[in-house]
C-alpha cells in the first residue's frame, strides 16, 4: 500500500473529525449539553454512535483474526453480541430514557445512586468512579494498541512511536466538543465501519471462490474442526462453548459510554426507529467480520498475527486510494471507543466525585485535564504491558459489565435496592470478575463472563426492597 497515498487520506479524515469538533463545540453550552448532547439525540446518530462505540477495534481486528484461528465456532460470539444489542435496546433503552429523563440524571452514577443515603452515595460515587477508571484505562489502550498496529503495519515507524501518534490524535478531537461531537464523529466512523464489513468481507469471498473454495482449502489443510460449530467438542464440551461465547454480551448491560446513548435519546419515536438501526448494523458487521477470517485463512494461510489480516488482505484486494479509506475505517473503530470513553471518565472524575465544584467556573478544564492525564496513562499501558487487543478489552467489558449490570437490570425490572445493596452487589461483580480473569484457564471462558454477573444480582436480590412500578 502506498504510504503517502494513505497518509494523504488520513489527513483529510483528521480535518473532518477536528471540523466536527468546532462545530459541536458551539452546541455545548451548559453540563447536560457536555455529557448528554442535551437530551437531543436523534435516531440515526444514536444508534450508529451506540454500535461503533460498543464494537470497536477488536470488532474489525479481533473478531476477524479469532474467525481466521477457530473458523465458524467465531459465529457463536458474534451472535452472543447482536443478542447482546438486542436486549439493551428493546429491554433496557426504552426504562433507562424514561427514568433518566424523569430524575434529571446525566451519568450512570446518578442512576446507581438513585435510591442512596448522602453517606451511601458519597462512598457508591468514589467506587464506581474508581471502577470506570480502572477499567477504562485499560480498554482505551487496547483502542491505543489498535491505532499502533494500524500507524506500524502501514508506514515504517515504531509501535511505541505509533501508539503515541493514535492516541495524540484520539485525544487532540476528543477535548473540542464533548458528547455532541463524540456522537456525531462516532456516528460518521460507525458507517465507515459498516462499509469496510461489507465490501471487504466481499471482495475476500469472491477471491477465495465462495464457500466451497473455502472449505475445500479446510479440507485439504486438515482443519476440518474451522468447519464445525462446535470446534469438534463432545456435548458438554459444546454447549459449554456455545453458551460461554453467547454471554459476551452480559458485558454489555453495564457500559456507562453505552447507556449514555440511552439517556440521551430525544423521544420515543427516536427509539424505536434507533431500534432498527443498531440491531442491522451489529448483525452486518460481526457476521461479515467472521466472513472475513474465514476466507482470509484460506486466502493467507500463514499470517503471523491474525489480528493484522484486515490490513494484509486490503493491501491484497484493492487499489491504494481504496485501501486508505478501508484503513481510516480501522482507525474509526479504535477512535469511536476510546473518545466515548474518554468522555466518560472524564465525568467520572469532575461531575460523578464533584471534583468541579472545587474549581467553579473552570469545568470543562478539569475534564480535558481529566482526559489528557488517562489518555497518558492508556499510553503507557499499550506501550510497557502489550496484550492481544481482544484480551484486554474483554477484560475490561466484563469487569465493567459485571459490576454495573445486575443493578442497571434489577432497578429497571422496578426493584428498590438500598444504597449499600447497591454498593456490595457493584464490589461483588467488579472483584469477582477480576479474579477470574488472572485464575488461569478461565479468562474468556462462560465462568468468567456469567458467574460475577450472577453474583451481583445474588447480592441484590437479597437486599431488595418492596417492588415499585417498573419504568
Amino acid at each position: 500500500m502506498n504510504s503517502s497515498i494513505v497518509l494523504m487520506t488520513l489527513i483529510v479524515y483528521k480535518i473532518v473529525l477536528i471540523g466536527i469538533g468546532f462545530w459541536a463545540q458551539k452546541r455545548t453550552t451548559n453540563r447536560e449539553d457536555f455529557f448528554l448532547g442535551g437530551r437531543q439525540l436523534g435516531p440515526v446518530v444514536a444508534a450508529i454512535s451506540y454500535s461503533a462505540s460498543s464494537a470497536s477495534a477488536w470488532t474489525l481486528l479481533g473478531m476477524s483474526g479469532l474467525a481466521y484461528s477457530i473458523g465458524l465456532p467465531a459465529l457463536w460470539l458474534a451472535a452472543g453480541a447482536i443478542l447482546g444489542s438486542v436486549v439493551a435496546w428493546l429491554w433496557i433503552a426504552p426504562r433507562l430514557m424514561r427514568r433518566s429523563q424523569t430524575q434529571q440524571q446525566l451519568t450512570l452514577t446518578d442512576f446507581i445512586c438513585e435510591d442512596a443515603t448522602p453517606t451511601e452515595t458519597r462512598q457508591l460515587q468514589r467506587l464506581a468512579s474508581g471502577i470506570i477508571l480502572f477499567s477504562f484505562v485499560f480498554y482505551i489502550s487496547s483502542q491505543f494498541q489498535g491505532a499502533g498496529n494500524t500507524f506500524a503495519s502501514t508506514f515504517d515507524i515504531s509501535m511505541a512511536s505509533s501508539i503515541i501518534i493514535g492516541g495524540v490524535i484520539i485525544v487532540l478531537y476528543t477535548l473540542l466538543g464533548g458528547f455532541w461531537a463524540v456522537s456525531i464523529t462516532d456516528t460518521l466512523q460507525g458507517f465507515l465501519m459498516l462499509g469496510a464489513a461489507i465490501i471487504l468481507p466481499s471482495a475476500a469471498w469472491i477471491e477465495a471462490g465462495g464457500w466451497a473454495g473455502i472449505s475445500a482449502f479446510m479440507q485439504t489443510e486438515q482443519l476440518p474442526e474451522m468447519l464445525s460449530l462446535t470446534r469438534g467438542h463432545g456435548r458438554l464440551a459444546a454447549a459449554g462453548f456455545i453458551l460461554g461465547s453467547l454471554a459476551v454480551s452480559v458485558g454489555t448491560y453495564g457500559q456507562p459510554h453505552l447507556l449514555n446513548r440511552f439517556m440521551a435519546l430525544r423521544d420515543t419515536r427516536a427509539l424505536k426507529q434507533a431500534q432498527v438501526i443498531a440491531i442491522v448494523w451489529f448483525s452486518v458487521v460481526f457476521i461479515g467480520m467472521c466472513a472475513l477470517g474465514l476466507a482470509g485463512r484460506a486466502l493467507l494461510p500463514d499470517l503471523a498475527n491474525p489480528e493484522t489480516l484486515f490490513f494484509a488482505l486490503t493491501s491484497e484486494l484493492f487499489n491504494p486510494w481504496f485501501a486508505a479509506i478501508l484503513l481510516a475505517a480501522v482507525l474509526s473503530a479504535i477512535m469511536s471507543t476510546a473518545d466515548s470513553m474518554l468522555l466518560v471518565a472524564s465525568a467520572s472524575v469532575s461531575y460523578d466525585l464533584q471534583v468541579e465544584k472545587r474549581f467553579p467556573g473552570h469545568e470543562l478544564l478539569i475534564s480535558r485535564i481529566t482526559m489528557a492525564s488517562i489518555s497518558a496513562l492508556a499510553i503507557a499501558i499499550a506501550i510497557y504491558l502489550p496484550a492481544s487487543i481482544f484480551e484486554r478489552v474483554l477484560f475490561a467489558w466484563i469487569a465493567v459489565g459485571c459490576a454495573f449490570g445486575p443493578l442497571v437490570f434489577v432497578r429497571l425490572a422496578g426493584y428498590q435496592v438500598s444504597g449499600r445493596g447497591a454498593y456490595r452487589a457493584v464490589w461483588s461483580g467488579f472483584l469477582l470478575a477480576i479474579i477470574l480473569y488472572w485464575l488461569p484457564g478461565t479468562p474468556g471462558s462462560i465462568v468468567e463472563r456469567t458467574l460475577p454477573f450472577i453474583a451481583g444480582l445474588t447480592v441484590l436480590w437479597l437486599h431488595r426492597q418492596t417492588p415499585i412500578k417498573a419504568s
